[in-house]
């Protein structure tokens, strides 16, 4: 089993006199930093010359400047850019603007591991990745918690690179909650699998396989949406408590024979082989087939992604779902 650790196994003397830019002020980077500025760190931002989130983080106590500025100020500098942007972002501002033992830091390990960015030998480069999207990450902090936390040593230039992790995740809450040590492999490869084959492809595709397979059999729309995506949310929230046992013994025995006689004929071998094909087309070592076809379609204007997405969002489920979440006053 990984390694565990806890607010008691980090020690934040270790910023001290340490000054953290964070590059990026969206959903990680707003909670991050001002979970990390709350426990007494040093963080300032960098952010593009015209960008929306520049009076935001300086309502929120930040001193704001460009990137090349936020990075040549720093001696950790956190990457917390869309994946797709962080090369450039990087080359241009950060790269030249590096000193011996400063620190590169990022949530995910994609552009790292697919060696789109590569740091030169004598900086550190590290992973904090929480396990939650940014909102909860702040609010859960605010509240005296704290959400779980990866970290990940790529390069270990100053040989404080551990220590400068936990701690950084120890300043955004992670202590709190659980701090795992993973590599950066193992996270980006099982992060994209996560997302494309059970948590948002997996999901978001049986949803809609269930809702089709309803409706095209002469059932209403509204009572399909209900049954195949409204009530999602309760089962899942059941499982995130106390895993498939908990949601097993709150469900009726109905329903708990149907999950175990009729699951496996839905999600069968063939599903599992099909998951096998989506986590081998990710792995570096099997070819990187998916990393590559993203980073082709950025480079092509997001041709495909775009018409992937519009064909998505003129789902029937979508649509039915608008309608019918517009009149639950409780989600208001």
């Amino acid at each position: 089993m990984a390694n565990m650790y806890y607010d008691k196994d980090c020690n934040l003397g270790v910023l001290k006199g340490e000054t953290i830019a964070v590059i990026g002020y969206g959903s990680q980077g707003h909670a991050q930093a001002q979970n990390m500025k709350d426990s007494g760190l040093d963080v300032i931002i960098g952010l593009k010359e015209g960008s929306s989130s520049i009076e935001t983080a300086r309502k929120d106590g930040f001193q704001v400047y460009s990137v090349a500025e936020a990075a040549k100020k720093a001696t950790i500098i956190q990457i917390l850019a869309p994946d797709t942007i962080q090369k450039d972002i990087y080359q241009k501002d950060i790269e030249p603007n590096l000193e011996a033992n400063n620190a590169i830091v990022f949530s995910h390990g994609f552009n790292i591991h697919f060696d789109l960015i590569k740091p030169p030998a004598n900086v550190d480069v590290y992973m904090v990745a929480p396990k939650g999207p940014g909102h909860l990450v702040r609010r859960v902090f605010t509240q005296g918690a704290g959400v779980p936390s990866l970290i990940a040593i790529h390069q270990n230039a100053s040989g404080k690179a551990k220590e400068r992790a936990l701690a950084h995740a120890a300043g955004v809450g992670a202590g709190r909650a659980g701090i795992l040590e993973t590599s950066f492999r193992e996270e980006t490869e099982t992060d994209l699998f996560g997302e494309q084959a059970v948590l948002c492809g997996g999901i978001s595709h049986l949803i809609m396989s269930g809702f089709e397979t309803l409706t095209e059999a002469g059932y209403d729309p509204e009572i399909a949406y209900f049954e195949c995506l409204h009530e999602t949310k309760l089962i899942v929230d059941l499982i995130y408590e106390g895993g498939l046992a908990k949601m097993r013994h709150s469900i009726s025995d109905t329903a708990e024979y149907g999950d175990l006689h009729s699951g496996p004929k839905v999600i069968d071998a063939r599903v599992k082989e099909s998951m096998k094909k989506v986590l081998e087309d990710i792995q570096k070592d099997k070819g990187a087939r998916f990393a590559k076809r993203w980073i082709e379609d950025t480079a092509n204007g997001y041709k495909e992604f775009n018409e992937l997405r519009n064909k998505e969002k003129s789902h029937p489920v979508e649509e039915v779902g608008k309608k019918l979440r517009s009149m639950m006053s409780f989600l208001k």
